[in-house]
């Protein structure tokens, strides 16, 4: 009886250790979540174009409270956030007028950039109101376009972002692929046109995270997130066309924000 009484005691005592140590633990990553000076920058995938609910403030740039960085900024309260992405935005207009709140105090920043640039809008419109082989070959001048001339924009970004924010954690996020391909679409584009679609957003991923690679940062990929959440899915998190609404046409809903943008960045952040 005594031994036992001793070892449950011994128990007590190791088991009290481990929650004041977890607790200490605990309080130390909020008190380090609180001290979080945060930007985030980058095109319409990060403003929230498709979400709703934008913020009068915000202007032609739509920018909303359910925005995967507004979305993190509520959950863990940091000591600053600076949102200045912008629907339609290219890397220039990243380095022209979003990165004014950057300096060599912050801590992280989040960043989509690069679809624009590759003619993301013209490749859709191509592909929606010409045809198949029209829409191919558009495709394919994208992917050109992305080996031949994106990599150089991407370094001045990312590299401007080095040099105002030397300290930070940079974390750049990708595309969704659009179409689950033999999916419950029955009408609309092609299977291979659907095919090209996905190839060239897998084309821009992967030339963004070479290049994300290459500066130091992280490559945060939402391609799994969104699998079984694509267009045809039957649950899709993206806009299909809609001719009422053509700019939030293949973006995000807000739960593609929450469940296809955040979880990700939730991660790498």
């Amino acid at each position: 009886m005594k031994l036992s009484r001793i070892a449950a005691l011994s128990s007590a005592l190791l088991l009290g250790a481990v929650l004041a140590l977890t607790g200490t633990a605990q309080a130390h990553a909020a008190r380090s979540a609180a001290a979080v000076d945060y930007v985030a920058l980058g095109d319409s995938y990060s403003s929230g174009l498709g979400a709703g609910a934008y913020l009068s403030s915000s202007g032609s740039c739509k920018r909303t409270n359910r925005a995967y960085p507004a979305l993190w900024a509520s959950a863990n309260a940091p000591s600053s956030f600076a949102f200045t992405a912008c629907a339609g935005a290219r890397t220039g207009d990243v380095l022209a007028s979003q990165l004014a709140p950057l300096h060599a105090g912050t801590d992280l920043v989040s960043l989509t950039i690069g679809g624009n640039d590759a003619g993301f809008a013209d490749v859709m419109t191509t592909c929606v109101l010409q045809s198949e082989s029209t829409c191919v070959a558009r495709v394919e001048e994208a992917k050109r376009f992305v080996d031949s001339t994106l990599p150089s924009r991407l370094d001045s970004v990312y590299s401007t972002i080095s040099s105002k924010a030397p300290s930070a954690r940079v974390v750049v996020l990708g595309y969704p692929r659009f179409y689950k391909l033999n999916g419950s679409c029955i009408t609309g584009l092609t299977e291979r046109e659907r095919a090209a679609i996905n190839g060239g957003a897998d084309h821009l991923n992967a030339a963004i995270a070479k290049r994300v690679a290459d500066h130091g940062f992280t490559f945060a990929d939402v391609v799994p997130t969104f699998t079984g959440h694509e267009i045809c899915s039957g649950a899709s998190w993206l806009h299909s066309i809609n001719w009422l609404n053509i700019g939030e046409s293949y973006h995000p809903t807000a739960s593609g924000q929450s469940g296809g943008y955040l979880p990700p960045f939730r991660s790498a952040a």
